[in-house]
């Protein structure tokens, strides 16, 4: 029996950090599923979703709490999602002069409206002409069986004038099937 497990790395940025995890994995019989990983300032940090032999996991997560010899901080917690919900996916991007408060206020929101934050990437651009500083993001979102799409859309565009942004919404595909890798 196999058991999927899901843990967060997070250190210093350095050179060989992704492979040190991935021969621990490997070392256990563990089969990577798939992860989000980036360098933010000077740390590294990232989060991934193994699968591995029952009776290995003790060893595995021993074997990764040692990186913490090395400045690694890793916690090891067992997958125990229920499975792909019901509701249908959408993709939500913006895009406005940066200030603070934009994903509070985005986000309270979308929480309002029992919407789930699947994945979100943000960062701050120079502006092309002006080269003031953009904040731009990308939200895939999850949105629950029966969610009005029409007063979310409405209550986003609201908000989006508050705050000076602009935003798009695009229906996705269901989420993809994770594939062993």
């Amino acid at each position: 029996m196999e058991v999927p497990l899901v843990m967060t790395i997070i250190g210093k940025d350095r050179t060989g950090l992704v492979e040190s995890v991935a021969d621990i994995v490997a070392a256990h019989g563990g089969n990577w599923l798939e992860s989000r990983m980036c360098r933010l300032g000077g740390e590294f940090a990232g989060i991934l979703r193994v699968l591995v032999p029952a009776a290995r996991q003790p060893d595995l997560t021993r074997a990764l709490k040692a990186l913490e010899s090395r400045g690694l901080s890793v916690i090891v917690r067992a997958d125990e999602s229920p499975g792909t919900a019901a509701g249908k996916f959408v993709l939500l991007e913006l895009v406005g002069h940066d200030r603070p408060g934009i994903v509070r206020e985005i986000t309270r929101v979308l929480a309002g409206q029992g919407v789930n934050v699947e994945e979100l990437s943000s960062e701050c651009v120079s502006a092309p002409m002006s080269g003031e500083p953009l904040f731009k993001a990308r939200v895939r979102l999850q949105l629950p069986a029966g969610c009005d799409s029409p007063a979310l859309r409405a209550a986003l565009e609201k908000i989006a004038s508050d705050l000076m942004v602009d935003i798009s919404l695009a229906d996705l595909e269901a989420a993809p099937a994770v594939k062993n890798r």
